[in-house]
């Protein structure tokens, strides 16, 4: 099993584009394109069936990391400004990227209005042949994302040199 996309709700296209490409590297597959409520095509069929009627439409566009992995980004027409993390609901509440220039990105999500929502913290702080560092942060829409040093063999593996 491979990891494919990630699909996120924000409140404005044009600054998440930018907030996901200038501050975290991510590039742009497809730009902002505009989808309506129709049941003529399979998407307009899909989008029914995934959002339910009355969805009244929404922007998307599709960007993509460095190892490939996609990000759908998702503004709808009828939305909440901004996420609140749920903690007492199931299902997935953050995702996770890695990088080799940790602080720098740190610095570019803030000055893209992202937030750090906590301290940098090491896994192994007792073990300095295991330097992983990571940090939570939120997109400009308050959306929850990690930021690791390492890969996750590296940060959580007993064995792993």
């Amino acid at each position: 099993m491979k990891m494919n996309h990630v699909g996120i709700m924000v409140g404005d296209m044009d600054k998440a584009v930018e907030f996901y490409t200038n501050a975290l590297g991510l590039r742009v597959v497809m730009g902002n394109t505009k989808v309506i409520e129709e049941r003529e095509t399979a998407i307009g069929r899909m989008c029914i069936a995934v959002f339910g009627e009355g969805f009244k439409g929404f922007n998307i566009a599709h960007l993509v990391t460095s190892d490939g992995i996609g990000v759908e980004l998702f503004e709808m027409k009828e939305r909440q400004q901004r996420h609140v993390v749920d903690f007492t609901r199931l299902g997935i509440f953050h995702f996770c990227l890695q990088t080799d220039d940790f602080h720098s990105v740190i610095e570019k999500v803030e000055q893209f209005g992202g937030k750090v929502r906590m301290d940098i913290m090491r896994y192994h702080p007792e073990d300095d042949s295991k330097p992983a560092k990571m940090v939570y942060l939120e997109d400009p829409f308050g959306n929850l994302f990690e930021l690791y040093s390492h890969t996750y063999e590296e940060t959580y593996a007993s064995d792993y040199e």
